[in-house]
Order: structure tokens, then sequence, then C-alpha cells
């Protein structure tokens, strides 16, 4: 070995020969040289002013914190009209009186007994407050999902199936559903006491529902454009 050191020395230069005697060291070091894994997304520096900006995405919790206990008073609302009804249904007079109460129109002849249509009207209102709590759920799950910050929920077992695949467009068809939904509820309790309202009443309330149909259709519809326009530019026709 003395003996190739001092050829090689002999025959190339001093800063050659350096070189090559360290290659094997320097390829060493960047095999050992930590890696990024394999998929991983380069870390993006986000300058001040749009961090802040992007910050302002939590000034809409207290909002969905709001609507939380919305729905808490919701849920009391509600088990408070089912005590009534089955209190009611026991002979309570005082839940009966607050049940007939409740059921009452003004200007109609209020109903002195629980029968089946003051059920029907109770049990129908039960069923409105369910609904409004499934909107609220909606936009606070869906909402904070979509504008605030993801929540990691796939991999959760009672993942909500919707919440698979919601966003903004999405998040807009499930609310205009869930208020036609609403909205078929209380004409429904109209028209059980139809002969309690007059007829411009009864067509008001109608045209009403049938506008919510139209806004969910035509929501439905721009959605379904722009996601076959969106297919359309990810997957153009002829590739593969």
């Amino acid at each position: 070995m003395p003996a190739l050191h001092a050829v090689l020395r002999a025959s190339v230069p001093a800063a050659r020969v350096k070189y090559a005697f360290s290659l094997p060291t320097r390829i060493i070091h960047s095999m050992s040289a930590p890696r990024p894994p394999i998929g991983a997304k380069p870390v993006t520096i986000i300058r001040p002013l749009p961090r802040f900006i992007f910050m302002a995405r939590w000034l809409q919790l207290p909002l969905y914190l709001g609507l939380i206990l919305a729905q808490c008073v919701y849920v009391y609302h509600f088990y408070l009209e089912l005590s009534d009804l089955i209190g009611a249904a026991m002979g309570n007079p005082a839940a009966l009186q607050h049940i007939l109460d409740a059921v009452s129109i003004d200007g109609t002849a209020k109903p002195t007994k629980l029968t089946e249509s003051t059920i029907m009207l109770v049990v129908l209102g039960l069923i409105d407050v369910v609904m409004i709590s499934n909107l609220l759920i909606m936009v606070i799950v869906g909402g904070y999902e979509t504008f605030v910050s993801r929540m990691n929920l796939a991999s959760h077992p009672d993942q909500p199936e919707w919440l698979s695949h919601v966003n903004a467009s999405v998040l807009k068809v499930k609310l205009a559903m869930a208020i036609i939904g609403i909205s078929s509820i209380h004409l429904l309790k109209t028209f059980i006491n139809a002969n309690a309202y007059d007829v411009k009443t009864l067509m008001a309330q109608t045209g009403i529902h049938i506008t919510f149909l139209a806004s969910a259709l035509a929501i439905a519809y721009c959605d379904r454009i722009m996601s076959d326009t969106q297919a359309r530019n990810t997957h153009p026709p002829g590739s593969h």
C-alpha cells in the first residue's frame, strides 16, 4: 500500500488523490444520512401575514360552540314535551293542560281531552325537534370539518357515513334536504288543522315548501355540474 500511495502521488495531483481516497467515506455518509419517508409532503413555510389570515378560521369555533349550547336547549325541550305527553296519557291534569295549550290554535275551539289528532300534533312537534337537531349536527360537525380543521375520523367506528365525503357543496345539499324535511313537518301540522287557516295561509305555506324543493333541486344540479366538470378536468377524454 505505501508503494501504491507513492505511485498515485507521483502521477496524480495531491488534490485529486485526496478526493479519490475520501470518496468512499462521502458515499457512506450520504447513505447513512436520514431521508424523508416516501410520499411525505415537503414542509411549506408560511409567511406571517398568510399564517395570520389562515388562523382567522378559528374565529368560527365560538359559533359552533354556541350551536352546541342550542342543541342542549333542544334536547331539554324535547324531554320536557315528551314528559308532558306521557304525563297527559297517564292522567296528569297539569301535563294535559300544557299539551292542550301547545296544540291549540287561536280562533279555534280548544280541545278538552287527549285525542288522536292531539297526540299526532305533539309527536310531529317532537319529530320537528329531532330534525332540527340533525340539522344542527350537520352544521356543527360538517362546518367544523370543512371550514375550520380536520377531525381525522377516517378510522373511527362511529364516523357518520355522510362525513366521509363531505365538502362545501355536499354540505349545502344535505342542509337543503334537512330544511325540506322540517318544512314538510310544519306543512303537515298545518294541514291537520286546515279548517283553522284560511286559503291564503295554506297556499303561502305550500308555496314556501315548493320553493324549498326547487332550491334544493337547483343546488343539487349545480353540484352535479361542478362534479362532472372536475371529473373531466381530472380525467380528460382519451386519457388512460
